[in-house]
Order: C-alpha cells, then sequence, then structure tokens
C-alpha cells in the first residue's frame, strides 16, 4: 500500500462484532472507551433453520441492527465497523480491511467452517450501506512462525500457527502501553489460559512460535489434549474400536480436564480439591506443570532474554493455578497477569489503531 496512513476525522465511534456459535456479542466504543455491550443469544431452533453457518448471516445481521437501534446507537454516527476475524488463509497480525478476497475465503471456508467467519461478513455488509470502513483483526490463523518452528520432525507434517491471537496481542501491546515501550521492541511469552491453552513466543512484534491450541500440540486445557504420546495415539486410531470423530472428540472437545474428570469448568474442580478430591488435585496440578514447561521452552526460543511473561484468559482468575505455574517459571522473567480476556476490546483497538493512523489497515490477499 503506498503513501502514509489514511486517518478519518471524525470521533471514532466503532461497532465491535464477535459471532459465536450460539450467541453474538456486540459492542459500539467511542475511541478506547466502550458505550454498550449486549451478548445475543440464538436458540437452537433459530440455528437449526439454516443448512450451513454461513446461512446465518442475514438472521444475525438483522438481531445487530435492532439491538443497537434498542440501546438508542443511531447508526449513521459509526466511523467503522470490525468484526471478529475468521478461519482464513494464515495471515500476518494486524488490523485487515474487508475485501472481497476475504468475504470468498470466509464463505467458502478457506480452513474450515465456524462461526466467526461471520464477523466479516456482517461487518463488510453493514459497514456498505454506511459507506464506511470494516475491518478484522488478529484472526486464529494468524501465521508469523519462524521457519525453524515450523518443522515437527515427522517430514509429511509442518506445525501450523493456531491460537488466541486476538487477545494475545492485545495484552501484549496493553503491557507495552504500561511499560512505556512499544510492541515490536519486546520479546515476552504470551500464555492464553482458556479452554484451550496457548503458549506465544513474540519477539519484536511477531509470534514467532506459539503450540497449536486447536488440533495439536502444547499442555492439556479443561478442553483439549493437547501433546499425547504418539504411538499410542495410532494405536488407538488403528485399534477398530473408534470412528475418527471419535477420536478427534477425545482430542479436542472431550480432552483434558473433560476427559480426566468429567467437567471442563475450572472452578468446579477448585471446589472438589478442597473438598479432598486428590484425583482433581493432581490433575488439576499436571495441567500446571504443563503448561509451566511450555513456557519454559518459550523461554528457550529467545535464548532466556525475556522481557515479560504474560498470563491471560479466564484460568488466570484461579489464583492457585496461577501460583502452581509461577513458583516453577518466576526465575525467568517478571510475570504479569490479566485476567480473563476482553475480545470486543481488542476489536475496537485495532480497528481504532487504523483510525488514528497508528498503523496502516493490511491489506488481505487475493
Amino acid at each position: 500500500m503506498e503513501g502514509g496512513p489514511i486517518v478519518y476525522e471524525n470521533h471514532h465511534r466503532i461497532l465491535v462484532i464477535n459471532p459465536g456459535s450460539t450467541s453474538t456479542k456486540i459492542g459500539v466504543f467511542e475511541g478506547e472507551s466502550q458505550l454498550m455491550e449486549s451478548t445475543l443469544r440464538h436458540s437452537s431452533e433459530e440455528i437449526a433453520q439454516y443448512p450451513s453457518i454461513i446461512d446465518q448471516y442475514s438472521f444475525r445481521k438483522k438481531a445487530i441492527l435492532q439491538s443497537l437501534e434498542k440501546e438508542g446507537i443511531i447508526i449513521s454516527t459509526l466511523s467503522a465497523i470490525c468484526g471478529r476475524g475468521g478461519l482464513l488463509r494464515p495471515i500476518e497480525g494486524g488490523t485487515y480491511s474487508v475485501n472481497e478476497a476475504m468475504i470468498q475465503d470466509l464463505k467458502t471456508g478457506y480452513s474450515g467452517q465456524h462461526a466467526s467467519n461471520l464477523g466479516g461478513i456482517i461487518a463488510h455488509e453493514i459497514a456498505s450501506s454506511l459507506n464506511l470502513p470494516a475491518f478484522i483483526v488478529d484472526p486464529v490463523v494468524v501465521d508469523e512462525l519462524a521457519p525453524i518452528a515450523r518443522i515437527s520432525g515427522f517430514s509429511s507434517i509442518n506445525r501450523k500457527s493456531i491460537f488466541h491471537a486476538l487477545n494475545q496481542k492485545a495484552v501484549a501491546r496493553r503491557y507495552a502501553k504500561q511499560v512505556g515501550k512499544k510492541y515490536d521492541t519486546l520479546r515476552l511469552i504470551v500464555t492464553h489460559m482458556g479452554g484451550g491453552i496457548t503458549v506465544g513466543v513474540h519477539e519484536f512484534g511477531k509470534v514467532i512460535d506459539v503450540n497449536n491450541g486447536l488440533h495439536g500440540d502444547g499442555p492439556f486445557s479443561p478442553e483439549r489434549a493437547g501433546t499425547v504420546p504418539a504411538g499410542e495415539l495410532v494405536e488407538l486410531c488403528f485399534s477398530g474400536e473408534y470412528f475418527r470423530h471419535e477420536v478427534m472428540k477425545k482430542l479436542v472437545g472431550q480432552g483434558g480436564l473433560v476427559g480426566y474428570l468429567g467437567t471442563n469448568d475450572a472452578v468446579r474442580v477448585e471446589q472438589r480439591i478442597e473438598d479432598g478430591d486428590e484425583n482433581a488435585k493432581l490433575v488439576y496440578e499436571a495441567m500446571a506443570y504443563q503448561v509451566a514447561k511450555e513456557i519454559g521452552s518459550a523461554a528457550a526460543v529467545l535464548h532466556g532474554q525475556v522481557d515479560a511473561i504474560i498470563i491471560t484468559g479466564g484460568l488466570a482468575y484461579g489464583k492457585g493455578f496461577v501460583k502452581d505455574i509461577t513458583s516453577r517459571i518466576d526465575w525467568i522473567s517478571d510475570i504479569v497477569v490479566y485476567a480473563g480476556e476482553d475480545e470486543l476490546q481488542a476489536l475496537a483497538e485495532g480497528a481504532l489503531r487504523v483510525l488514528t493512523g497508528e498503523e496502516i489497515a493490511k491489506i488481505y490477499p487475493s
């Protein structure tokens, strides 16, 4: 893209859209200040009317516009629309203008079908009617891996970058701002701990290594198995006892805490531990142990030169769990905890960086 940043001269009121499987979260921001937030619930009966996820976009768009009207938000006062990025082709991190190539990949499900694919489509639909820019920010397919990090050890398979890019990048920038430095001058290890757990190595603004938080490696989590012994997994797959989809479910959805303890609810697990459940205690401590090991591996990637370790996500609310992790890694660097995740805020901040001229919107490849 030629020339300098395009600065949109107005009050920067941004609508952000984050579609999930049975809900759509929306928010309106004035700069970095949130004016409203709403979670639109979609019943299973409503969802069942549509043959595919992409077929839902018109109904979800209508629900969004009705909610904005109910909240007294006049859409003509908006400056931009920003949607959650979906399963696109691998791209570097940043804020992207929604273009026709992106819309096509979201509709066809280039890397798979997921409700988040609707974010860019709906943002584009609403923005086009108002002659406004539409953006997405740091989708899960952000891929900035160093070539050496792609080598798996099995020549037929390369390691993939699929992780909590939106929240990881947002908290990394938040930390940089708090310490008065630029994100692209820091070496950080960012650990997102939710239904899946990803540990990203952020070197000078790029995530040069990260575990595949969906199908692959890394610590086990509340719902995912993480790295498992490969030989035994092959034996299981060819045992004749399971269909392919059943094995995948054991890895993603029924792995981790669900597989061991029958729940993905960390609060319940902590209560069981408090009540004297020794097995729950062992499994929960093992999850913290594996997270700490992954962070230690990430430190090796940076030759031990780590400016800070950031811990974020829903599991970061668990003080005991965080303590189990930090007691093993506090020798590496300073540790900062940002509990929870605020995806709406992260989307708004990504759009705002473009609107204020701090960044230039990136162009999605055709």
